[in-house]
């Protein structure tokens, strides 16, 4: 145990009877100064209550003295793999847990850090959660951080679009079926609430459920058990559901297309997150943490600059596609850009056209240059970015149209 404050070994071998202790005792010591330590019991007087607490309390192996190195080597080459592999998944589970949590939502608008603040206070729990908001607003990236900042977050996360299905698909791949209960029914399969057993479901667009499907899934809540397809006994299973809508819920209710007390169910707590338009600030550092990943990933060579221009062309968008949209035109920007440095034309033409147009809400705007670029800029999106079609069009040269692009920026 003194050597243990000095280094952390892979694997320790150690006799069951010891001057000032019992080897199958000091295997919890040890777990608790280093989980990561594989121990393998040595022992002249082996028995099988001793082995089998042994493994209880985390041994790697129990085993007699006397088994020659024809066992022993072996033995201990597995458990040095067993102890990298527990580093490796520590590893991956702390990054894991950095990529999903709290902290990796971008943004300092004060509605995002309320969505924010529910979320955290509700992760520590076991509710229902209802997660509203538009499309592309990122109720997914949430639901998953409330998972893992959860104490389930060492169990599955199983996500399902309950758009993607039709009713009969849905039923079968979230609730499973037996053998032989349908048409193609070959054999039992698994539901994902049955995956997601003692861990998170995320059902995003949860409007879009087949009603009857609605009643299946109150029972879960109520009593955490439903029944397969062809099943004739209940599956029960703990598992936490946070559902997601771009729907009004309330509306959909009064038109009769969801169940009133499944709605009370599942918005035990709701979050509410806001559209990109209305945090308008956390444009640029969305767009800057996007272009961070996505050059680190994808590209050969390093964005050195982004222009104000590019920022503020931004800042003009609706964004009706909320951070999703603003996601694609920074990765497409990227592709685009050829030289380290991101500006106004390496946007979608159309974002050009609103940037520029509100740039010519001025003098500018009675300038002929100011409307020419307007014009090619039009064309140019019209022929989805075909220039020889474009210098057709606008009955110029192919040579003088990419003299105007370069000078005009497009």
């Amino acid at each position: 145990m003194k050597q243990l404050e000095i280094q952390l070994p892979d694997v320790a071998l150690c006799d069951v009877f010891l001057p000032d202790g019992n080897g199958v005792d000091l295997v919890l010591n040890i777990k608790k100064v280093n989980p990561n330590t594989e121990v393998i019991l040595l022992t002249a007087h082996g028995n099988i209550p001793d082995g089998v607490q042994a493994i209880k309390n985390g041994a790697f192996d129990y085993i007699m003295k006397g088994d020659n190195n024809n066992k022993i080597i072996p033995l201990i080459s597995r458990a040095v793999d067993k102890a990298n592999m527990n580093v490796r998944l520590e590893k991956l589970e702390k990054k894991v847990g950095q990529m999903y949590s709290f902290d990796s939502i971008s943004g300092e608008s004060k509605v995002l850090k309320e969505a924010v603040s529910l979320a955290k206070k509700v992760s520590i729990t076991d509710v229902p959660v209802l997660l509203t908001g538009e499309t592309g607003t990122g109720k997914e990236v949430f639901a998953q951080a409330i998972h893992y900042n959860s104490k389930r977050s060492k169990q599955n996360f199983v996500a399902v679009n309950c758009s993607s299905f039709s009713k009969e698909l849905l039923e079968s791949e979230m609730f499973g079926h037996k053998a032989g209960s349908f048409t193609g029914a070959l054999k039992d399969k698994m539901g994902l609430f049955e995956e997601a057993n003692n861990g998170t479901i995320f059902l995003d667009e949860i409007g879009e459920m087949a009603f009857e499907l609605q009643a299946k899934l109150l029972r879960i809540l109520e009593t955490g058990e439903y029944i397969k397809i062809g099943d004739t006994k209940p599956t029960r299973v703990n598992v936490r559901v946070i559902a997601a809508t771009n729907r009004n819920l309330t509306e959909e209710i009064k038109e009769g297309r969801f169940r009133e007390d499944l709605f009370y169910r599942l918005s035990v707590f709701q979050v509410h997150l806001p559209p990109l338009r209305e945090r308008t600030g956390d444009i640029k550092i969305l767009a800057t943490a996007f272009v961070k990943k996505f050059s680190e990933k994808k590209l050969s060579y390093v964005i050195t600059e982004i222009t104000p221009a590019f920022l503020q062309a931004l800042e003009q968008q609706p964004w009706k596609g909320n951070i999703r949209e603003l996601r694609n035109v920074i990765e497409r920007s990227l592709i685009v850009c050829d030289n380290g440095r991101l500006d106004v034309c390496d946007l979608p033409f159309e974002i050009q056209n609103n940037h520029y147009e509100s740039s010519d809400d001025n003098m500018e705007s009675f300038e002929l240059s100011a409307m020419e670029r307007r014009h090619i800029a039009r064309v140019l999106e019209y022929t989805k970015g075909n220039k020889t079609e474009a210098a057709r069009l606008l009955r110029i040269g192919l040579t003088t149209l990419y003299r105007k692009i370069e000078e005009y920026k497009i």
